[in-house]
């Protein structure tokens, strides 16, 4: 433990292990200068680590001795004593969309003037540039036995407005013009005459006002892309108007070509407008929670007013009343122009499915007269293959016939028979069975092929399981 730490602050070091932040009010002391940062984290579970490595490297860089550094997941703490007696407190948390760094310079001469801008600490400086962007900066006066004139306070503050009340119905002043200055920092100067009352209350003022400030910021820190967006979405809301329009007067007669360019376009409008919708629901919806932490901690302080000063609630109250509800109503408002491209989409396709359920039925139609066409064509071809069977068996049993007179004459000639003609009569009955027999045998090799082909150009079945 070091030697220079003053005996009152033993405590602290010896509750260094513990967590919770309430154990650096032992630390705390007064007049301090203090320099306060936040930092946005665009993706937080990735950046919360490498935030909490940043912090062990910028202990590092103090040379803040290990035995006098806690450093939890969220939370982190380091102090040290320079050889002259003065202090230095660091202290990091890691917060829902930010991070935070505070920086205490408390002087060992209590008399030694402090001023804003720059830490005066022996050897010190910034030794890194914080990951994320910057939410807000704050340089903090911190000013016991101290009684200042408003035009004395005015002449170390930027900006043309001073901003002050008295604090927990306690003789603690706090000022501030809001305004950055020089080093991009907005000032604030905690004065009391009374020691002991802002020794009671100095963690709890540095908290109350670093949650306001901190908080104000976030609030209003996605006030561009909202602008924006809202512009964007009134020109989606404007040309989405004018399509309805179009699609209501025209979707009776409207041909498929037209159609399709219809959901292509609707189709192209909706995508854009959700993606935008997706993004703005996850910059606003943080927006009611912070407005009500800034509500909470404005109601903490206990304005009173402080005369010369507008209170500090009036000038937070301009900035952020009504912004988290415009921003809800806002994400209201894109997700019913959502649900308006969600309808209009329907609608069109609903005319698409109908115009394909009226060509399916024109083609089942279609198909219907094919088939009955083709079954009229069958009938014809097997009245004609009837017939023609026919003819075919009274032409062969001719020529049979035919050639069976031949045979009789012949065999009259050889004397083997006496009545040619009787025979060939007789023959005739004879040729028409053979005839006849001939058809139907060609007929049933004909239907065997046929059988045999239609398996061969089957494909082939999948074979069992064995």
């Amino acid at each position: 433990m070091n030697q220079n730490l003053p005996a009152s602050n033993q405590g602290f070091l010896r509750q260094l292990h513990t967590p919770s932040k309430k154990y650096l009010e032992e630390w705390f002391d007064v007049p301090a200068h203090i320099h306060h940062v936040a930092h946005h984290m665009a993706n937080p579970p990735l950046n919360r680590p490498q935030s909490r490595q940043e912090f062990q490297q910028l202990l590092q860089c103090l040379d803040v001795p290990e035995e006098q550094t806690v450093i939890h997941e969220k939370f982190g703490h380091g102090a040290k004593v320079a050889s002259n007696g003065d202090r230095l407190l660091v202290t990091w948390e890691a917060h829902t969309e930010y991070y935070s760094y505070q920086l205490w310079h408390i002087p060992d001469d209590k008399l030694k003037p402090l001023e804003f801008g720059p830490l005066r600490f022996p050897d010190y400086t910034m030794p890194l540039s914080p990951l994320g962007v910057q939410v807000n900066a704050l340089d903090i006066l911190v000013l016991p036995h101290t009684i200042l004139g408003i035009e004395e306070v005015k002449n170390t503050m930027p900006g043309p407005q001073l901003y002050g009340s008295r604090i927990f119905g306690e003789d603690i002043s706090v000022m501030t013009t809001f305004t950055p200055d020089e080093y991009k920092r907005e000032r604030y100067l905690i004065l009391s005459p009374s020691l002991d009352v802002l020794l009671a209350h100095v963690a709890r003022t540095i908290d109350t006002l670093v949650a306001i400030e901190n908080y104000t910021h976030l609030i209003l820190f996605p006030f561009h892309a909202f602008t924006q967006a809202v512009d964007e979405v009134h020109q989606y809301e404007q040309r989405h108007l004018s399509q309805r329009g179009v699609i209501t007067k025209e979707i009776e007669t409207a041909t498929p070509q037209k159609l399709q360019h219809w959901l292509t376009v609707m189709t192209q409008d909706f995508m854009n407008v959700s993606r935008m919708a997706e993004s703005m629901r996850y910059k606003l919806s943080a927006s009611v929670p912070y407005d009500r932490i800034i509500r909470a901690n404005l109601a903490l302080l206990h304005e009173q007013t402080l005369t010369g000063c507008r209170r500090i609630s009036e000038y937070v109250d301009g900035k952020t009343i009504g912004v988290a509800a415009g921003y809800q109503q806002f994400i209201r408002r894109i997700n019913a122009l959502v649900n308006d491209f969600q309808g209009s989409i329907a609608v069109i396709r609903t005319k698409v499915e109908l115009q394909l359920q009226d060509q399916n039925l024109a083609l089942e139609n279609q198909n219907l007269k094919l088939l009955r066409s083709m079954d009229k064509t069958t009938r014809r071809q097997a009245i004609l293959q009837n017939t023609v069977e026919g003819l075919s068996v009274i032409v062969i049993s001719y020529y049979l016939s035919g050639l069976g007179s031949y045979v009789f004459k012949a065999m009259k000639t050889l004397g083997w028979i006496d009545d040619p003609d009787l025979l060939s009569g007789l023959f005739v009955p004879v040729s028409l069975g053979i005839a006849f027999g001939l058809i139907l045998i060609g007929r049933r090799f004909i239907y065997q092929r046929r059988f045999e082909d239609s398996v061969s150009d089957s494909p082939p079945s999948d074979s069992p399981n064995q």
